[in-house]
């Protein structure tokens, strides 16, 4: 089980609380294509993802990160166990999906780089570091089937 302090408890819930999801997600989800172009393969229903412009103009790239964030909703309610709270997702991902697990964490990664750029100077070493435990915990969670 993860120990959060009561900073880090308050530091997720508040940078969940100020996000704008109709941004971030999209933006997050857009980047990960971008930048690493094998993890489209996941999307081959999603259409055009030829080039950078398409993918952030694909309406099913931002629905599909809108949906992302609304998930991770669920982990911020429940940081005491996200694991459960994924059991059901990790299986999908795992079993029908068949998603690479480190995909987890690449997505992860662009997630903390846009909060970090929406944020500017408010998103401090100590807020990236609460961030960063949170997202890890979750992209344990996600990876625990693969187990």
């Amino acid at each position: 089980m993860v120990q959060w302090t009561d900073f880090e408890r308050a530091t997720i819930q508040s940078v969940f609380e100020k996000m704008d999801y109709d941004d971030v997600g999209p933006a997050a989800l857009s980047r990960c294509l971008v930048v690493y172009p094998w993890t489209q393969r996941y999307f081959g229903n999603f259409g055009n993802l030829y080039n950078a412009a398409a993918i952030q103009g694909n309406p099913m790239v931002a629905a599909h990160g809108k949906t992302v964030l609304h998930g991770l909703d669920r982990a911020v309610k429940n940081m005491d166990d996200i694991k459960a709270t994924y059991a059901e997702l990790s299986v999908l991902h795992s079993e029908k999906l068949r998603v690479d697990p480190d995909n987890f964490r690449l997505l992860a990664d662009c997630l903390t780089i846009v909060v970090a750029a929406r944020m500017g100077a408010a998103f401090t070493a100590d807020v990236q570091g609460a961030f960063q435990k949170f997202m890890a915990v979750v992209v344990s969670s996600l990876g625990k089937q693969y187990h």
